[in-house]
Formats: structure tokens, C-alpha cells, sequence
């Protein structure tokens, strides 16, 4: 893909209600942990979140949760884990033993494939989907294991009520750890710039993704 075509399908948004709704949309299709294996690749297979009228406040939208870090630092969430910038999202739970670490090197290697420079830019976010047994230590355990246990590199938890509403506002509230979505969310916080990943596009397509919403828009 191109880096026009890739601009153009990072879609800029004018608010963030209707997120919501395009997120709800993204779990549903995403494919869950069922059966745990991702489905062929079919190239660089991204599309882009569409907002179009709602709130424009989004510090309400993503709420201030407290949540907490794999160093157990207490977090808000929108004004400490998102404002202003640039993320890649995904939900994990630490006692699965097959998508989550596949997907957790796999966005490892999109790290690589950034580049030190490119990769300081980018803030990756995993959020656990099972805080009752994720504490701040097994989620530290989880990314030193994985090798990803870095400053740009948050794994998050919360009391289950915090991070349902998390979770719920990012369109992967779910019955059961298991069910969660494994699609990524990338975002341009500052600029209302969303777009849905799927987890088995190649390292270096998520990378460009990442590295187009890094770049400063045309006339700022």
C-alpha cells in the first residue's frame, strides 16, 4: 500500500461520541480469542475509524478512570495515558498462553520496524481484560517476559468497575477475558485521528500506519 493510499484512509474525525459507535462496530467484526488463531492475511489489512457528530470533549468520552501501570503508578487515563498522543491499543490477559503473547511480540516487531526515533513518537497501550487476576506485578512479569517492559510500553489495570468503563469505551467491554477483540486501535489523540488495525497485517504496514499519524498535519 502506498503512502497515499495510506494517508487516505486515515480518516479525520470531529468528535469522539461517535467513536463509540465505531468501536462497538470494530469488536463485533474483530476476531475474538476464540479458537485462538488469527485469520489468514490478507495483506495490509487496515481500515480507518469514521467519527461524525458527537461531544468534542474527550476527556469525558475516554473518562479519567484510574487505572495503574505495570510499575504501579497510578494513572488517569485520558489526561495521563492519552492526551496528546499518538497510541497503539490492544487488549491482553496475561494467563493466555497463545494470541496474546503472539500479538504482543508481533507489535514488538512494529516497534523495531519504527526505529528508535519514529518508535519514541508512538505510545503502545495494553489493557488487561482480567484486572482481578492482572495485578500491576504479573502484568510486569507479562512484558519482561516479552521483552517489551519500556517507558513508551504501558500495560494497564484497574479495579474491574474502572476498567469496564475503559474497556467499554473503547468498544472491547466483554463476558469473559477470553472474548475479548484482538484488533488494535491506532490514534492521533491530539487530532481526533482513529484507525482500526487488524493484528495479522505485516509489522512493517502497522508501522507506516503509525508513522502517518505521527506526522504533522498539513497548515499547523
Amino acid at each position: 500500500m502506498s503512502a497515499a493510499t495510506a494517508r487516505k484512509s486515515v480518516m479525520r474525525g470531529s468528535d469522539w461520541l461517535a467513536l463509540l459507535a465505531c468501536l462497538w462496530i470494530l469488536s463485533s467484526v474483530a476476531f475474538a480469542h476464540e479458537g485462538h488463531a488469527p485469520e489468514a492475511s490478507t495483506g495490509t489489512s487496515t481500515s480507518a475509524v469514521t467519527p461524525t457528530v458527537g461531544t468534542h470533549d474527550a476527556q469525558t468520552y475516554f473518562t479519567d478512570s484510574l487505572v495503574q501501570d505495570q510499575n504501579g503508578r497510578s494513572l488517569r487515563f485520558y489526561s495521563d495515558v492519552l492526551k496528546d498522543r499518538v497510541v497503539l491499543l490492544n487488549v491482553i490477559f496475561t494467563h493466555c498462553n497463545d494470541a496474546c503473547p503472539l500479538i504482543t511480540r508481533k507489535l514488538r516487531e512494529v516497534r523495531e520496524a519504527l526505529g528508535e526515533e519514529a518508535a519514541s513518537k508512538v505510545t503502545f497501550i495494553s489493557l488487561s481484560s482480567d484486572p482481578t487476576n492482572d495485578t500491576p506485578e504479573v502484568l510486569k512479569a507479562f512484558a519482561q517476559k516479552q521483552g517489551v517492559d519500556g517507558p513508551n510500553w504501558l500495560f494497564l489495570t484497574a479495579d474491574k468497575a474502572q476498567m469496564d468503563l475503559v474497556l467499554m469505551r473503547l468498544g472491547h467491554l466483554i463476558p469473559s477475558p477470553e472474548q475479548h477483540s484482538t484488533q488494535l486501535i491506532a490514534g492521533d489523540v491530539a487530532n481526533k485521528r482513529w484507525s482500526k488495525i487488524r493484528p495479522d497485517a505485516p509489522p512493517v504496514a502497522i508501522a507506516q500506519r503509525l508513522q502517518l499519524l505521527s506526522q504533522p498535519l498539513a497548515g499547523r
